[in-house]
C-alpha cells in the first residue's frame, strides 16, 4: 500500500465527508451552513486535484482507485442527508425524490461491483458517471448556499413585524437591512439548486442503467 500525495488528498476528502454533518452539531445556523459549504467545496476541489496529480505524476495506485469512489459517494450521501434533514417542510418533498434516486443508484452500483468481484473491472468509471458526480456536487453546494441566505434573512428581520417585512420585500419601505437581497438570493439559489439536483438525479439514473447493462452478461445463470 503506497501513501502518495494524491492518496492523502483522497483520505482528506473521505474524512471531510462526515465533518459536514458535524458542523451542524457544534455550530448554530447560518455559521454551520457556511462551514459546511466551505468544507464541502474544498473537498470537492480535491476530487479533481487528486486524480489530476495521480495521472500527471504517474502515481495511480490500487489504494487510490479504491478510496476515490468511496470518498465521492460519502460526500454526496452525507451532504444530501444534511440538506434534507435541515430543509423546511415546503422544500423537503421536492428534495426527497431526487435524493432517493441518487442514494438508490449509489447503493445499487456498489452492490453490483461487490457481487461481480474480480470482473468488476467491467464497471469502470465512465464520463457520464464523472459528469453526474460533478452535477451532484454543484447542486449540493448551491443548496447549502440557500440555507445561508435563508438564515441571514431570518437574522436581519429578527424583531420586525411580519407586515413590515412584507412591505420591505415589496419595495414599499426602505430596505436598510438587505432583506430583499437575501430573500431573492434565497429564492433563486433554492430554485437553481433544486433544478440542478433533479438534473443530477436524471444523470444518475442513466449512469446506473449503463452500469447495469454492462453487468447483465455476468448475471446470467450458466444453465440459461
Amino acid at each position: 500500500m503506497t501513501l502518495t500525495l494524491p492518496n492523502m488528498l483522497t483520505i482528506v476528502r473521505l474524512v471531510a465527508a462526515p465533518m459536514v454533518a458535524v458542523m451542524f452539531l457544534y455550530f448554530t445556523r447560518p455559521y454551520a451552513d457556511w462551514f459546511a459549504l466551505v468544507l464541502f467545496v474544498l473537498a470537492a476541489v480535491t476530487d479533481w486535484f487528486d486524480g489530476y496529480l495521480a495521472r500527471a505524476w504517474k502515481q495511480e495506485t490500487k489504494l487510490g482507485a479504491m478510496l476515490d469512489p468511496i470518498a465521492d459517494k460519502a460526500m454526496v450521501v452525507i451532504a444530501l442527508m444534511v440538506i434534507v434533514g435541515f430543509s423546511d417542510v415546503y422544500w423537503t418533498p421536492w428534495l426527497v425524490l431526487p435524493a432517493t434516486v441518487i442514494l438508490f443508484r449509489e447503493v445499487f452500483v456498489s452492490g453490483l461491483r461487490e457481487f461481480l468481484g474480480d470482473t468488476a473491472g467491467t464497471l469502470k468509471v465512465t464520463k457520464l458517471a464523472k459528469w453526474k458526480t460533478t452535477a451532484q456536487m454543484v447542486a449540493i453546494a448551491v443548496l447549502f448556499s440557500r440555507g445561508i441566505f435563508e438564515h441571514h434573512l431570518v437574522m436581519n428581520s429578527f424583531g420586525m413585524d411580519q407586515a413590515l417585512v412584507s412591505q420591505v420585500l415589496q419595495g414599499e419601505v426602505e430596505d436598510v437591512s438587505g432583506l430583499r437581497f437575501y430573500y431573492h438570493a434565497m429564492v433563486w439559489s433554492g430554485r437553481v439548486g433544486l433544478w440542478m439536483l433533479w438534473i443530477a438525479a436524471a444523470m444518475t439514473l442513466m449512469s446506473g442503467y449503463d452500469y447495469f447493462r454492462k453487468a447483465t452478461p455476468y448475471l446470467r445463470d450458466e444453465s440459461a
